[in-house]
C-alpha cells in the first residue's frame, strides 16, 4: 500500500485526492495546503491529516510519494519549492503541468530527482486514454509504417488573461506531449501567434515543428473556442498508414494506405472511458501502478521538460521571427 501526500488542495488536488483514495493499492494519509481552510476541508473530505506547509508534512507524516497540484503564475509558477522539497526529502513525485513556467527551475527538478534516485512524473494526463494506448500499440507493431507527420490540435475556451504567454505554458505542454509521445523529441519549432478579439495574452498559436527522426508536425492552439464542443485532435501519418484520435479519448480511425477500408474504434456505452476525469483517473492509477512496481515513470519528468523546452523555443521564435533549435535536441 502506497501511503500519498497532496499539496495544493484547490480544485485539481481534489481531483487527485478522489482517485487516490479510490485506488485500491494507495492511501492518502496527508493533505497540504497554505490556505487552512481548504486543507481542513479536504482533510475531513478524504479521511487524510492536514498540514499548511510541506515542512511540517515532512516533519510529521510517514509518506512514500506525493502530487503537488499547487498552481501559479501560469498554472505553474508554484510547482518548483514544493517539488524540490519532496524530491530532496526522497518522496515520489507527481506534479501538475506545466513542470514549471520557469524553464531553469524545471531543469533543476529533474536533475534533483536524479541526484536522490526518486521517480518524478508529471500529470500530462492527455495521453493516459485507451485510444492512445491502442494507436501506441499499434505504431508499436508496425501498423503506421515510418512516423511521416503529425497535426494536432487544441482548443479550449479560457479567458485568463494573467500573462502573455499563459495560453502556451500552461496548455500547450499536453499537446506537444501527445506529438511526442507518437513521434520522439522535437528538434526545431518555427511559432506564430495571434490575439483574439479582446485579449491582451497571445491566445492563439500556430506552431511548425520537425522531430529529430525528420518527421514534421503542426500544432493549431487556442484559449478563444467554444467550451461545448470537441476539443482536441490529434492525426498521425505514417509510410503505411494514417490515424485520427478525435477529442482526446471518444474516437479512433486508422486508414491504411493500401486498402480502401477504415477500421474505427470508438467508447462504447457500457465500458470505456466516461468522461475527460478518467485521464486523470488513468494517469494517477499508473503513477501508483509504477512506483509500487518499481519501473521508470510514464510521462515522466524528463519529458515534461522536454515538452517545456519546446514551450519556449516556440515563444522565441515567436518574439525573434526565427525557427528555433530545441534544446538538448542534437541535429
Amino acid at each position: 500500500m502506497l501511503k500519498v501526500a497532496i499539496v495544493g488542495m484547490g480544485g485539481i488536488g481534489r481531483t487527485h485526492a478522489r482517485h487516490y483514495s479510490s485506488n485500491p493499492d494507495a492511501q492518502l494519509v496527508a493533505v497540504c495546503d497554505i490556505i487552512k481552510e481548504r486543507a481542513d476541508a479536504a482533510a475531513q473530505q478524504f479521511g487524510a491529516k492536514a498540514y499548511y506547509s510541506v515542512d511540517e508534512m515532512l516533519k510529521n507524516e510517514e509518506f512514500e510519494a506525493a502530487s503537488v497540484a499547487s498552481a501559479g503564475v501560469e498554472n505553474g509558477g508554484d510547482h518548483y519549492e514544493p517539488t524540490m522539497q519532496l524530491l530532496e526529502a526522497g518522496k515520489h513525485t507527481l506534479t501538475e503541468k506545466p513542470i514549471s513556467n520557469n524553464i531553469e527551475h524545471a531543469r533543476e527538478m529533474v536533475a534533483k530527482a536524479r541526484e536522490k534516485g526518486v521517480k518524478f512524473g508529471i500529470d500530462l494526463n492527455h495521453r493516459f486514454t485507451h485510444m492512445a494506448e491502442r494507436l501506441k500499440t499499434m505504431q508499436n507493431d508496425g501498423a503506421l509504417g515510418e512516423v511521416l507527420f503529425i497535426n494536432m490540435a487544441l482548443w479550449i475556451n479560457n479567458p485568463n488573461e494573467s500573462s502573455p504567454w499563459f495560453h502556451i505554458r500552461a496548455l500547450h505542454p499536453h499537446s506537444i506531449d501527445v506529438m511526442r509521445f507518437f513521434g520522439g523529441d522535437i528538434r526545431r519549432v518555427q511559432c506564430f501567434m495571434h490575439k483574439g478579439p479582446g485579449r491582451t495574452i497571445w491566445s492563439n498559436l500556430s506552431m511548425n515543428v520537425q522531430f529529430a527522426s525528420g518527421a514534421v508536425g503542426h500544432l493549431t492552439g487556442s484559449y478563444d473556442a467554444s467550451g461545448h464542443h470537441p476539443i482536441e485532435r490529434c492525426e498521425v501519418g505514417g509510410s503505411k498508414g494514417r490515424a485520427i484520435i478525435e477529442n482526446v479519448f471518444q474516437r479512433l480511425e486508422f486508414m491504411p494506405r493500401d486498402s480502401p477500408e477504415k477500421t474505427v474504434f470508438e467508447q462504447g456505452i457500457m465500458g470505456g472511458m466516461g468522461s475527460f476525469d478518467d485521464t486523470f483517473k488513468n494517469r494517477i492509477y499508473k503513477f501508483v501502478e509504477q512506483v509500487n512496481a518499481d519501473e521508470p515513470l510514464t510521462a515522466s519528468g524528463e519529458e515534461g521538460l522536454a515538452a517545456q523546452e519546446v514551450v519556449e523555443a516556440a515563444i522565441r521564435s515567436h518574439e525573434n521571427g526565427t525557427v528555433e533549435e530545441v534544446p538538448g535536441i542534437k541535429n
